[in-house]
């Protein structure tokens, strides 16, 4: 098989190189895609047409595909706002026993939701290079799924966008495991990369050989809320720590990766947000849709000028994808 190389390696590493990071968090992610659109309205820009490379996790890899298919932050907030309820609607039928044996969600509107979103758009569609992690859970191993941007990458361009986002969507208790990509076990990329900012950048060094000094991250997260621990906890076990373990563990996460790019690049070119709010006041199944919309509001209306001094003055070159290529020159479809 051979390569077309539709963009030509440049002599001389880009001088700027910036990178959209978002989080994972359920139905939080209608806080991401908000403050995105709040921003886009407030400084009249195209928030994507300023990144060169976008990752997100879970409801942050929703996003991200969503800004590579072509669509506007308030389109994606409207797919949260029409699609929410209906993903996580609870059955009647399965109280909150059934949920310590069987997922708490069907899978089927999610997947419809996404088929919707999406329709028959592939990672080769996309207009921007995008990252998106998943796990394998037979392999016990990292799984990412990456656009054509790299000549070694053959396989993920042919995807459909609405497996990717199934794959990467597919939290653990909350919803089954993905087998919809060769049959695979895929489950959310939260599970190790739920802040992906790393990915971002280890994308950037190792596959388009971007030096750290040319790179801004801009992680966004999807609120914060920091609950007391109890002192059982001190020498609790396994019941003391049954709903404590995985936020601990998704936080010490969140909180090592931004520390990983704060030194990687300095405090001035890894910017994030991620405000702090009240506990329990959002979860990741808990649409407060009003509520949320308010905490992005706000927190856009103040981060607005900070984006327009650290990220506007970068326009990222077009994203053509590296498609395989027949011998007669045709693409290999």
């Amino acid at each position: 098989m051979n390569f077309e190389m539709h963009q030509s390696d440049k002599d001389s590493s880009p001088s700027t190189f910036q990178i959209l990071s978002l989080d994972g968090g359920g139905i939080k992610g209608l806080f991401s895609a908000a403050v995105l659109a709040k921003i886009e309205d407030d400084l009249g820009v195209n928030v994507a047409d300023h990144f060169d490379l976008i990752t997100g996790t879970s409801t942050g890899g929703i996003i991200a595909l969503g800004l590579s298919a072509g669509l506007r932050p308030r389109e994606i907030v409207q797919f949260y706002v029409r699609h929410g309820k209906e993903i996580f609607r609870q059955s009647r039928w399965l109280t909150p026993l059934c949920w310590l044996w069987r997922r708490k969600y069907p899978q089927q509107p999610l997947r419809d939701a996404l088929q919707d979103c999406f329709g028959d758009k592939r990672l080769a569609d996309s207009k921007k290079r995008v990252v998106i992690p998943s796990y394998n859970l037979d392999k016990d191993e990292v799984y990412l799924f990456k656009t054509p941007h790299h000549v070694r990458l053959t396989r993920d361009w042919k995807e459909p966008m609405w497996k990717v986002a199934l794959a990467t969507s597919a939290a653990p208790t909350f919803f089954p495991s993905c087998h919809d990509v060769d049959h695979i076990r895929l489950i959310d990329g939260g599970v190790w990369a739920n802040n992906p900012t790393m990915v971002g950048i280890v994308e950037a060094v190792s596959m388009l050989d971007v030096p750290l000094k040319s790179i801004s991250v801009l992680s966004l997260g999807t609120t914060n809320s920091v609950a007391d621990k109890p002192s059982s906890l001190d020498r609790g076990g396994l019941w003391q720590w049954r709903q404590t373990a995985i936020d601990v563990a998704m936080r010490g996460q969140s909180h090592g990766v931004h520390g990983q790019a704060q030194h990687l690049l300095s405090m001035e070119r890894a910017i994030r947000l991620d405000p702090a709010v009240p506990d329990r006041l959002f979860a990741l199944d808990k649409l407060s849709e009003q509520r949320l919309l308010g905490e992005a509001a706000h927190a856009s209306r103040n981060f607005a000028p900070i984006f327009a001094s650290k990220f506007m003055n970068h326009k990222a070159e077009q994203f053509v994808p590296l498609l395989p290529t027949q011998p007669d020159g045709g693409c290999n479809e």
